[in-house]
C-alpha cells in the first residue's frame, strides 16, 4: 500500500531539488525522506529518480507519475483544510512566491497580520524576482506585477498598478525634458529584467503604443532600478508602489507624456485546473482589502 508520506517525500524532492532540501521542507531528516522515497519506489515497482553525486533527475516513470503524485499531495492538504474551515480554522501549509520588492513593501506588511489572526496557517512564501512556474515549482499561487504570460494560471485582481516614468532632476538637467513619446527614442532608459527594452506602453487612442529607448542598464530588481534612476543613470517605469517614497521626497520627478502609462494590475494566480482552497482564497481576500481600490499606495 502507497503511503500519503511516501507520495510527499517524492513531491517535495522534485519540487526541491535534492532530498536535502526535501528534508528542511518537511522538517525531517535526511534518511527518513530517503527512506520514503525508496519505499515508494518498491511498492510502484519502479525507479522514480535517476541518483547521482551531483544532482537527481525524473525518469520515464517519475516523469508519468509526478503530476499524478501532486494531484494527490495537494486534493488531501485541500481535504485537511476544508475540515479545518468547518471548525471554523485555516490551518495547512501553502506555498506563494512573489517579486522582491513587492514582497518586501506591501506583500509581507499585509500578510503578517493575517498569519496572526491564523496561527494554524502554515506560509511559505518565496521572495524571488525571477519568474517561477507555479505548476513545475510546486506553488499553490504566484503574485504578480502587470502581465501574466502563462496560460496555465488563472488570475485573480489584487488592486490597480499605475506606473509612472520618472527620472531625477539631475538627468533632466543634462540631458532635456522629452516633449513627447518620439523623444524617448533618443533617451537612455533603465529596464527590468524580465519585461525587456519593449516594456514602455502607453494608452492610446487607437490602442497600447510600445516606445524602445536606448538601454542604459537592464536588472533584475525594482529597488536596483529606482536607485539608479535617483542617480541618474535613465528614465525608468516604475509602478507607485516603488517609485512613490522618492517621489514624495523630491529625489525623482514624473515626466508627463502626451499620454498615459498602461494601467497594470497586481494579480494573484493559481494553476489552472487546480481548485483553489479556501485558504488561498481567504489570503487573496485579505490582501485585496489591505490593499483598497485605488490601492493605498496611490492615494
Amino acid at each position: 500500500m502507497i503511503k500519503t508520506e511516501a507520495l510527499t517525500a517524492f513531491v517535495a524532492i522534485v519540487e526541491s531539488g535534492s532530498i536535502v532540501a526535501a528534508a528542511k521542507r518537511l522538517r525531517v531528516s535526511k534518511s527518513l525522506v530517503s527512506d520514503r522515497l525508496a519505499e515508494l519506489e518498491k511498492s510502484l515497482g519502479v525507479v522514480l529518480l535517476h541518483r547521482t553525486t551531483r544532482k537527481l533527475s525524473l525518469t520515464e516513470d517519475g516523469s508519468a507519475f509526478l503530476d499524478r503524485a501532486r494531484r494527490i499531495v495537494a486534493d488531501i492538504e485541500d481535504a485537511v483544510a476544508d475540515m479545518s474551515e468547518r471548525r471554523g480554522t485555516l490551518a495547512g501549509p501553502v506555498r506563494l512566491a512573489a517579486p522582491v520588492t513587492f514582497g518586501r513593501l506591501h506583500l509581507g506588511p499585509a500578510l503578517y497580520p493575517f498569519l496572526l489572526q491564523h496561527p494554524e496557517l502554515e506560509l511559505a512564501l518565496d521572495i524571488d524576482d525571477r519568474r517561477v512556474d507555479a505548476v513545475a515549482d510546486g506553488f499553490d499561487a504566484v503574485v504578480r506585477h502587470g502581465p501574466i504570460a502563462d496560460s496555465r494560471l488563472i488570475a485573480w485582481k489584487l488592486a490597480s498598478s499605475r506606473r509612472r516614468l520618472v527620472a531625477s532632476a539631475d538627468y533632466l538637467e543634462r540631458h532635456g525634458r522629452p516633449a513627447n513619446l518620439h523623444d524617448l527614442g533618443r533617451h537612455r532608459g533603465i529596464f527590468y529584467t524580465h519585461r525587456g527594452v519593449s516594456d514602455w506602453r502607453f494608452e492610446a487612442e487607437g490602442g497600447p503604443v510600445t516606445v524602445r529607448a536606448q538601454p542604459a542598464l537592464v536588472v533584475s530588481n525594482g529597488d536596483m532600478m529606482r536607485d539608479a534612476a535617483i542617480a541618474g543613470v535613465g528614465l525608468a517605469m516604475l509602478p507607485t508602489f516603488i517609485a512613490g517614497p522618492a517621489l514624495k521626497q523630491g529625489l525623482l520627478q514624473v515626466v508627463e507624456m502626451e499620454h498615459e502609462p498602461e494601467l497594470e494590475f497586481i494579480y494573484m494566480a493559481h494553476p489552472q485546473g487546480r481548485s483553489p482552497s479556501a485558504k488561498l482564497r481567504a489570503i487573496a481576500d485579505h490582501l485585496k482589502k489591505a490593499f483598497g481600490e485605488p490601492p493605498y499606495w496611490e492615494r
